[in-house]
């Protein structure tokens, strides 16, 4: 039974530090997926195929230390006035944000091949599979102890969305101007200020995270469920027959696809393609104001239409301009930046809400099973969407490796690899956009009219077992 704490009410301070927790996430996680590849190829000498390979390696680990993390996070006891998700924040802000800092020291490029391959591939593990699941498994559990309320979700979710983007805009303006340098009229990645850029996002990372934690407020604790103990084989068996869950996770592998691939393939597309740097960044500028539109408008349509219903067609639509993208090819690189635009606010729609999402997703399983268990069904969501992660990363590395991409060869690429860049910035995202969209409106189950019956019969069902206590 979940028992809702008598305490300040939900409000702002709640939505800040939840807001402040995601920007902390993303100033590691948005750092990876828009320099990581570009940094390993161009400076460190590493292969784009290698570099995907291990990204693909490491979500063999996660499949292990997700799913540990969310059972340890349902089985941990509650600490008085703090709560059970809350203290993994504090215990895990500075070994993440360490750990990505590692991943970024330019001086081992003069290593061995061999040994610069072991040490990404031994500093990624650590930070993506080891620290960083450790906290933002707790953390995105964290949503449903901090209020019962489906409209306190929904702010939650809207407010974590716009932390992780304004993360990523900081990153995505600041950093091109900071890490490349213009040798012989041609963008170059400079390792040093690779590594000192990380320094710092590293630090503004554990700020982020210690706002989190003084900010955010457990209120919500489901004493009851604390002794359930469910086998993690049963726990995936169970998912595997939930359609909500296993739409919802192929939905959020394919959004990944698209998304990531965007942003990792900007690093290639810019400077490489348009020779441009300074667009990226104004690029980055303008996506945070598309994604702005969409929190402002998000609530008012998903209420109307449903979030599922709402996320489908901005998918769709996001799809078509993909498709015209790659049709145009414009040469000037404002009008690129402008079509990545409308993207961006199609593909935000959907982001303002896929954290109500899967609230409504666990709720689905609540009513069906009796058993509520937020950090196990997180867990699996999260290990999905860094599956996603690595699949954007190593298909872009593995299609960049076949263009014929010369890691470091600047402005003397081939014509040849140039169209490869720029279909794979366009296509690869179109695809997964379209997938998406289908996904949401034929798989996925939990429509407005169903989440409207689920939120009703689980207050209900809350009310009739606080009496029965009473």
């Amino acid at each position: 039974m979940a028992k809702e704490r008598k305490q300040r009410p939900f409000g702002i301070r709640d939505k800040l530090g939840y807001f402040f927790g995601d920007f902390g996430n993303d100033f590691t996680f948005i750092l990876s997926t828009i320099i990581l590849m570009k940094f390993y190829t161009d400076v460190v000498g590493i292969s784009a195929g290698a570099v995907g390979t291990i990204m693909m390696l490491a979500r063999l680990t996660d499949a292990v230390t997700d799913v540990t993390m969310g059972r340890l996070c349902d089985r941990s006891r509650v600490v008085p006035g703090v709560g059970r998700f809350k203290p993994w924040i504090k215990r895990m802000c500075v070994p993440v944000a360490l750990s990505s800092f590692l991943m970024y020291l330019g001086g081992i490029v003069e290593w061995p091949y061999a040994a610069r391959v072991l040490y990404l591939l031994v500093t990624y593990i650590l930070w993506s599979s080891v620290f960083y699941t450790a906290i933002n498994i707790p953390y995105g559990s964290m949503a449903s102890a901090i209020s019962a309320e489906p409209g306190d979700r929904q702010s939650l979710s809207t407010f974590r969305t716009m932390g992780g983007m304004l993360a990523g805009t900081v990153i995505g303006v600041v950093l091109p101007l900071i890490a490349y340098q213009k040798r012989d009229g041609v963008e170059t990645l400079v390792g040093s200020r690779v590594t000192l850029a990380a320094g710092v996002f590293s630090l503004l990372a554990i700020v982020c995270y210690l706002l989190c934690y003084a900010l955010t407020q457990e209120r919500v604790v489901r004493e009851a469920q604390v002794q359930v103990k469910v086998s993690v084989r049963d726990m995936i068996k169970g998912a595997l027959h939930n359609r909500a869950l296993v739409s919802i996770i192929v939905g959020s592998v394919l959004l990944l696809l698209a998304q990531l691939t965007m942003q990792n393939m900007a690093g290639y597309v810019y400077p490489e393609y348009y020779n441009n740097a300074a667009a990226q960044s104004a690029s980055t500028l303008l996506m945070m104001v598309s994604m702005s539109v969409a929190a402002i408008a998000v609530k008012p349509l998903s209420a109307r239409f449903g979030k599922a219903e709402l996320s489908a067609a901005a998918s769709a639509a996001a799809a078509v301009i993909c498709g015209v993208t790659y049709a145009l090819r414009p040469a000037n690189v404002w009008v690129y930046v402008g079509l990545q635009t409308l993207n961006w606010l199609g593909l935000g729609l959907f982001s303002m809400v896929t954290w109500a999402l899967i609230t409504d997703v666990i709720d689905d399983a609540e009513l069906r099973t009796g058993v509520r268990e937020d950090g196990s069904v997180y867990a699996l969501y999260s290990f999905a969407r860094k599956l996603g992660q690595a699949v954007s990363a190593g298909l872009s590395g593995w299609l960049l490796t076949l263009t014929g991409y010369v890691p470091g060869a600047g402005g003397s690429q081939t014509p040849e690899v140039l169209h490869g860049i720029f279909a794979i910035s366009t296509l690869v995202p179109g695809v997964g956009f379209a997938l998406l969209a289908l996904v949401l409106a034929l798989w996925y189950p939990l429509h407005k009219k169903q989440v409207d019956e689920n939120v009703a019969r689980l207050r209900s069902r809350h009310e009739k077992e606080g009496s029965q206590q009473e």
